[in-house]
């Protein structure tokens, strides 16, 4: 055999090596809800956008049940200084006064429907709802250290019914965090919360979080203390000895609600990676950070 057909060869073999790798991945995962909130740059960046809706409609044709739901605070922020007003923060938490929160539902509106089509166009079967939509998301005004910050919703319940409709039927999920208040008056939600709490209701064996970090650091200023996986026990240890700060803490801490109410195992992930949904849960060494419960076996390969 020549060098040129040799290389050939050894380029087909690897493709084969890693389709063996993710076989054990989809069978176990085969039929089962994995919920992906989608945000940061992965959101802003085309060709991310792209490899984030061809890594979910992957996860759909080979078997798996996912659900996105998405945020859209940077697009938010943008239209609202478009308007002439400054977009106001309290505690990492919009302030969303009535105007913005105009804004927020158009824009949130506009993010799911350009996904939807994204989905589409990889010719899958995609809804795109709100947590209006069905009751799908019941708030009530959220407080941020006693202040009141306008119109941002807390979630008190879910009704699962409408996403499990669309997933018996087929079809792939994309929700907007809007929901309404026993009043029917309508709240932003902070799009963390909205997939954590969706995760737990549809009983999801996977939540994943698209970020623009590595994962999870023991020392958040190392970025060779990545953290591959950890238990419940684990991340509460790290969150008591004061590793976990900023914008991490009330993410791992969704993380642990997650895994304690019923989700199987939650991912952290890099999306700034190209196809880091797929890195992470079909190879045996994923690139993020890996939540699991105590009692659960340990997910990679040393």
């Amino acid at each position: 055999m020549d060098v040129s057909m040799q290389k050939v060869m050894d380029k087909a073999m690897d493709k084969a090596e890693v389709l063996i790798e993710a076989l054990p991945y989809i069978q176990r995962f085969n039929r089962k809800i994995i919920v992906v909130k989608y945000g940061g740059s992965a959101m802003i960046d085309e060709e991310l956008k792209k490899q984030v809706i061809q890594d979910v409609t992957l996860l759909k044709l080979v078997g798996f049940k996912p659900i996105i739901v998405h945020g859209g605070g940077k697009e938010i922020s943008k239209w609202v200084e478009k308007t002439g007003m400054t977009p106001e923060f309290v505690n990492g938490l919009r302030k969303t006064d009535e105007p913005t929160m105009e804004i927020a539902e158009m824009v949130l509106n506009k993010v799911n429907k350009s996904l939807v089509q994204n989905v589409q166009s990889l010719g899958v079967n995609a809804i795109g709802i709100s947590g209006k939509d069905g009751g799908l998301l019941k708030v009530e005004k959220k407080l941020s250290d006693g202040k009141d910050i306008g119109f941002v919703g807390e979630i008190t319940e879910v009704n699962p019914k409408i996403l499990m409709d669309l997933l018996e039927k087929d079809f792939l999920p994309i929700v907007c965090p809007i929901g309404m208040d026993e009043n029917f008056v309508t709240y932003n939600i902070n799009a963390d919360d909205a997939a954590c709490a969706i995760a737990k209701a549809v009983s999801a064996e996977k939540l994943a979080f698209l970020t623009d970090i590595e994962g999870v650091y023991k020392d958040k200023d190392d970025p060779d203390t990545l953290i591959s996986e950890l238990s419940v026990e684990e991340a509460k240890k790290l969150i008591g000895d004061g590793f976990i700060g900023g914008g991490m803490l009330p993410k791992l801490n969704n993380c642990i609600e997650a895994i304690e109410e019923g989700v199987s195992r939650v991912h952290i992930l890099d999306g700034r990676i190209a196809h880091c949904l797929l890195l992470e849960i079909f190879t045996n060494k994923g690139i993020g950070t890996a939540i699991i419960g105590d009692k659960d076996t340990r997910y990679y390969n040393e």
